[in-house]
């Protein structure tokens, strides 16, 4: 037994949550409905302070119907009263034999019902049918007459005092509770006190309540139900051209510059939708001339680099020759040629990386993605610049996790990016290490190039992605690099899908992060490595991700003598 008890105990916890689950799933639906829906909203305030002004003009309406109706029957009960007061007092005059007064109230009782029955025939009572009671006594009193026992004895005691007076109460009999408009009075024509008390049913007046009741809750749901549906009809006429517009924008923002907005009329709405269309064109237009200006000035990129290859080449192949015999010529004259050669190699490599980033920008580039290794990538990247970290006199370290740590990857691609970090590294680092670290999840793969040099100003991890930009145009390069190096890395880590970030404080060196995914078309949520090294997090310093997110801290002020 107690057994079944604890099952159907939990059975009911069972049911309980569930009910309790889906009530809140409602109230959830429907929160999210107010927010999202102004149509809802609309119709729902109005219904809500249609529903309190129709509450509270039921309540007046009915307390003033039912005021009137008590009023009524109240007078009209008083003065019936006082009516059958003057017969009662006429059938009691000479009244001296006390031992027949039960006989006498009977026969005045019955004279008064049949009086009643007389009025009642000719229409001349207004307070209706009613049940008389006359007694000497009071309710204990054999002396009585009539169903002594509904009258309160609250009434009696003013009766008793020679007032008339009057009370609504409740009696139950047999079953049954019936509610009396109970008058009392003295009747004075006598030696010994009388009382006469008439009872007049109100139930005439509460079927009356109750149908002015039921008349006014119909008519009130009906009511409401009208001002819902007006006002939901009327919201929907201003809502749909809105949602008409809002769905317009989103496909105008989508690229479909063509999209426009129906103007039928001269209201708010219409003049709404011809000023959305006047801007949508005047938008179309300048992304219109913007599209051909970028598309001529990359095409003038790709032209003069193209262009440039030939004399390039010439100028090249004399230079190689000058270069080679540059031990018959005088010291300045040798040096000049040497001079010349280097200069060349870096027209070389700017010349290319203008056609990278023209190829770049026309969107012609693809991914030659791959299964591969990253480690090696990394081990190749970091001995094509130890010669240039040797010159600057820093030490290039390498940390690679143990293992393979594979990712679909465009190999050329991912080298020329960690080569770009490593060279700006070296250029920056004033002589300090620049440490590689490589590190995946089951996401991405993460790789961080960090210098110890002089680091970010405020504003300039924001900046550092730029072409061509320097944050001291006055500063020697080691590297001979283009200004292009960053980039085009950039651009390299958005073909993957990827991101390429920076991080920076005066006096605490830069970091930059690299994070790729492990399968192209696969987002990542998780970063394997920290953009802000540690011990950074209380460094004022700035993060900046250049392909959209926003990293920041506080940069502190910077020292003229730590200027990058």
């Amino acid at each position: 037994m107690k057994q079944k008890i604890i099952a159907f105990a939990f059975r009911v916890l069972r049911l309980a949550r569930r009910v309790g689950a889906h009530g809140r799933g409602r109230l959830v639906a429907l929160g999210v409905l107010w927010r999202r829906s102004l149509q809802f909203r609309v119709t729902a305030s109005t219904l809500a302070l249609s529903s309190a002004v129709v509450f509270v003009l039921g309540m007046v309406l009915q307390n003033q119907i039912i005021t009137r109706l008590t009023d009524t029957k109240r007078e009209a009960a008083v003065a019936q009263t006082l009516q059958v007061v003057a017969t009662a007092e006429g059938e009691l005059v000479g009244l001296s034999d006390q031992d027949a007064l039960p006989d006498r109230l009977q026969n005045v009782l019955k004279k008064i019902t049949s009086t009643s029955s007389d009025d009642q025939g000719s229409g001349a009572s207004a307070a209706g049918a009613f049940e008389p009671v006359l007694t000497a006594g009071g309710t204990g009193s054999p002396d009585s007459a009539g169903p002594i026992w509904k009258v309160p004895e609250g009434l009696e005691r003013f009766a008793e005092a020679n007032q008339v007076a009057y009370q609504t109460h409740t009696v139950e009999d047999g079953g049954t509770r019936t509610t009396y408009l109970v008058v009392g009075a003295p009747v004075a024509s006598t030696g010994r006190p009388i009382q006469l008390y008439l009872l007049f049913p109100m139930t005439a007046e509460q079927n009356t309540v109750q149908t002015v009741q039921n008349t006014l809750l119909v008519g009130g749901l009906v009511l409401l139900m009208l001002l819902a549906g007006i006002s939901n009809i009327v919201t929907r006429q201003v809502v749909r051209p809105v949602r008409s517009a809002a769905a317009a924008a989103a496909r105008f923002a989508g690229g479909e510059l063509d999209e426009r907005l129906p103007v039928t009329g001269e209201d708010d709405l219409s003049r709404l939708a011809l000023s959305y269309n006047e801007m949508a064109a005047s938008i179309q237009r300048q992304i219109r001339q913007l599209e051909e200006f970028g598309t001529l000035q990359r095409r003038f990129t790709s032209d003069v680099s193209h262009e440039l290859r030939t004399p390039l080449t010439t100028v090249r192949m004399a230079a190689d020759v000058l270069h080679a015999s540059r031990e018959q010529f005088p010291a300045g004259l040798a040096r000049s040629t040497e001079l010349l050669v280097d200069e060349l190699d870096r027209f070389e490599a700017l010349l290319g990386d203008l056609l990278e980033i023209s190829r770049l920008d026309a969107g012609v580039e693809e991914l030659s993605a791959e299964l591969i290794d990253v480690g090696p990538i990394a081990r190749r990247a970091v001995e094509q610049v130890r010669v240039i970290a040797g010159n600057a006199g820093s030490a290039v370290e390498l940390e690679l996790p143990e293992g393979e740590t594979a990712a679909e990857i465009d190999a050329r691609r991912v080298e020329r990016i960690l080569r770009n970090l490593l060279a700006n590294a070296v250029d920056h680092s004033e002589g300090r290490p620049v440490h590689l670290t490589l590190a995946a999840n089951e996401q991405a793969v993460s790789i961080t190039v960090r210098d110890y040099g002089v680091g970010l100003r405020p504003g300039e991890a924001d900046l550092v992605f730029n072409r061509f930009w320097r944050a001291d145009p006055s500063r020697n390069r080691r590297t001979g690099g283009t200004g292009l190096g960053l980039a085009i890395s950039h651009e390299d880590a958005r073909l993957h899908g990827g991101l390429l970030e920076a991080w920076g404080a005066p006096g605490f060196g830069a970091c930059f992060r690299l994070t790729l995914p492990r399968h192209q078309g696969r987002p990542f949520e998780e970063f394997p490595l920290p953009l802000i090294p540690p011990g950074g997090e209380a460094v004022n310093g700035q993060a900046s991700i250049g392909s959209g997110a926003d990293y920041s801290i506080v940069v502190p002020e910077l020292r003229k003598e730590d200027v990058r």
